[in-house]
């Protein structure tokens, strides 16, 4: 499916006015069933949405690496995700009284809430990672996103090692992009006790407590963190640095062994 689509447009440069075709970035109503009954309505990107299903399943504690997910099928053209997941009556309790409107991308929809976080435990193994390392890997992320660079209209994301991207995602939500990261990791049983997440938007107490429960120890973006972020970040011993930006960083979380 095309994540882009041509429109017309009026394109002004001071007193010039031209007709011309411009590209936006497509948002798609994406639903998910889990079992027969509908779960919620995404506003996203249409791309990996097998991984974007499973992360966003993943992130909300839907699912575990102990979860039988019997199926996943996705039709495309009506823009729904069919999940059959085992241990029925476990999925039930996870999901009674969980829905919560958060101030997320799109929708907004969250099924946590903030008290979730401190059940996530802390990170007893802090990332042993350089500043310079952290600089490396943002100019990499700022060069990967194609979409971006041609529509200005996506948040990107990525998880990494201390020297390298290992998967990386587009959407018009930045929840969305790092689902799909995390879906992908769940996909592919990867460890990401001694990995990091980048990301281009703003890291907010539902981003940091995304990483938190998968036992990420680093977010890093080029946009600023939330105030409840920062407390969450300090309280879980995770690393959080914002305005990652050619030379400059400010980081709002550290640890005694981080090498400045």
């Amino acid at each position: 499916m095309e994540l882009i689509k041509n429109t017309a447009i009026l394109r002004i440069k001071g007193q010039d006015i031209n007709e011309e075709e411009d590209i936006v970035v497509v948002e798609y109503p994406f639903t998910i069933f889990i079992n027969d009954k509908e779960l919620i309505t995404l506003l996203c990107s249409p791309g990996s949405l097998k991984e974007l299903t499973i992360g966003f399943l993943y992130s909300e504690g839907l699912i575990d690496e102990s979860t039988n997910v019997e199926s996943i099928d996705i039709d495309e053209e009506k823009g729904i995700a069919y999940v059959n997941i085992g241990n029925r009556k476990i999925l039930a309790e996870k999901l009674q009284g969980k829905r919560t409107i958060t101030s997320g991308c799109g929708k907004g929809t969250l099924f946590y809430n903030v008290l979730d976080s401190f059940k996530s435990k802390k990170i007893e193994r802090p990332l042993d990672i350089e500043v310079g390392q952290i600089k490396d890997l943002m100019r990499q992320f700022n060069r990967k996103s194609e979409l971006f660079l041609n529509t200005g209209g996506v948040h990107s994301c990525a998880l990494c090692n201390k020297s390298d991207i290992l998967i990386f995602e587009d959407d018009i939500g930045r929840h969305n992009a790092l689902d799909k990261v995390l879906g992908r990791a769940f996909l592919d049983r990867m460890d990401l006790s001694d990995k990091l997440v980048l990301t281009s938007g703003r890291i907010s107490s539902e981003m940091l407590i995304k990483a938190a429960k998968r036992g990420i120890p680093a977010i890093i973006s080029r946009s600023a963190p939330t105030s409840l972020s920062v407390e969450l970040a300090r309280e879980l011993n995770i690393l959080v640095a914002g305005f990652a930006r050619g030379e400059k960083m400010n980081i709002y979380s550290s640890f005694p062994s981080f090498d400045f």
